[in-house]
């Protein structure tokens, strides 16, 4: 049974077509197609025999009653395989739905590239198609606006500097009522630690940097946050195609990371930020590696517990389950230091079934999420196979360290009717750590 997708009209993308001009059009396909892909997109589409293995690998394939026009392959045949075929002669209706497959229907998670017997990284293709609807301006208006506030303030959420202190200064304030030795150290040259954030915290979720100054107070470390611009790394046009801004985002997180001096950067709960700042965003600026070493909050809690510099005192009353991001756990392998944090911290662990690199997307994941409110129902509709994921092991709370799960799996809990709670692994770890009586106050 054919499942027809349901009419949603995006402004973004409407509104590139009407200035879509046919010498545009020919210049992008060329540039796209003859100079930034070249050899690695020609062998991934001649290496692919269309054997469909990839298809039960996709959440959106299985969540909408396996309709081949959601797997895998078939959005590559929708997309990249008719813009090699048909060049510059692709019509206004091919260019919208390439764009609604590539942008809405795919959160680049590359979980079907694990499964196929050739290894094709089916992302990949479908991130060349964003980056060609970018190039002709076809991008869906929500996405944009993140990518224009990322140019303009150099975060994600329009966040102006003077709103970022105050709220440092806020959750500095908040954190001394639980450890009055805590703080949020600003332009501290020399210091350890650089935390990295992403403009969501200081926005809606303030309440992690508080977190982090209490946990860093415990712990001990030596750490700074910059004062200036370069703060966020969420950068959202790492995921719309715009790869000069992506560049620029990173250049100055790096640049100020290299400014204060630390000796490495620790990422906060989020997936798609660190894939940003350790490859996408390095590589695009030609370099091989970041210029400072830089760890992911799991691995950082990973090492706290295990070095003795944060203790647990009681573990959380469950039953608690986890979504893992993609980004840290298929992408760098976190898995196994996840659940050591999940057990650490939980009487009543309850693992989901796949799990591990095998685990299913989010489905807000990749930029989709900030596609916006007009493609909410078709993305939550889209992970139908999530929710009886969750639902199946019976918890009542879902830890997602990774904003993009956070806000995903919210959703997919609400429009369920999961009745599940969802939490930052930082929630847990304040409520779980031992706090020494000497910094009680």
């Amino acid at each position: 049974m054919t499942i027809h997708r349901n009419p949603v009209d995006d402004p973004g993308f409407e509104r590139g077509l009407q200035k879509l001009t046919p010498e545009r059009l020919s210049a992008v396909v060329h540039q796209v197609l003859d100079t930034e892909a070249a050899a690695r997109l020609k062998i991934y589409l001649a290496t692919c025999v269309h054997c469909g293995l990839c298809s039960e690998a996709c959440h959106w394939y299985l969540s909408n009653r396996k309709d081949p026009e959601y797997s895998p392959v078939g959005k590559v045949k929708e997309t990249m395989a008719k813009l090699v075929e048909l060049r510059d002669t692709v019509t206004h209706d091919d260019l919208r739905a390439m764009a609604r497959i590539a942008f809405t229907e795919c959160n680049v998670c590359r979980r079907c590239s694990m499964y196929c017997p050739f290894g094709i990284d089916i992302a990949y293709l479908l991130l060349t198609i964003r980056r060609f609807c970018h190039l002709l301006g076809i991008v869906p208006l929500y996405l944009q606006d993140t990518v224009n506030s990322h140019s303009a303030a150099y975060n994600q959420m329009w966040v102006g500097q003077n709103d970022w202190i105050d709220t440092l200064l806020w959750q500095e304030e908040e954190a001394q009522s639980e450890v009055p030795s805590a703080a949020i150290p600003l332009e501290r040259e020399g210091a350890d630690i650089m935390y990295s954030v992403i403009a969501p915290e200081p926005k809606i979720l303030a309440q992690l940097i508080g977190n982090m100054a209490q946990i860093m107070a415990v712990a001990g470390m030596s750490w700074t946050m910059p004062a200036t611009d370069g703060w966020d790394n969420s950068n959202m046009a790492m995921f719309s195609g715009d790869f000069e801004i992506m560049g620029r985002v990173e250049r100055l997180h790096w640049d100020t990371a290299l400014r204060l001096k630390v000796k490495r950067v620790v990422m906060g709960e989020c997936g798609h930020a660190f894939r940003g700042s350790a490859y996408d965003g390095p590589k695009w600026l030609g370099w091989l590696h970041p210029p400072i070493p830089m760890v992911h909050a799991v691995d950082f809690y990973h090492e706290l517990i295990t070095s003795g510099r944060i203790r647990i005192a009681k573990k959380i009353k469950g039953p608690i389950t986890l979504q893992e991001p993609c980004n840290i756990v298929r992408g760098l392998g976190l898995g196994e230091k996840l659940r050591f944090l999940m057990n650490a911290v939980c009487e009543d662990f309850r693992d989901v079934e796949p799990n591990r690199e095998h685990n299913y997307c989010c489905a807000a994941g990749g930029g989709v999420i900030n596609c916006g409110p007009i493609w909410k129902a078709e993305r939550v509709r889209g992970n139908k196979e999530k929710a009886k994921q969750l639902a199946a092991t019976g918890a009542t709370t879902v830890i997602t360290p990774c904003h993009n799960c956070h806000s995903g799996i919210e959703d997919i809990v609400g429009h369920y009717k999961l009745g599940m709670h969802v939490k930052f692994f930082s929630d847990l770890l304040l409520e779980a750590m031992e706090i020494p009586d000497e910094l009680r106050g």
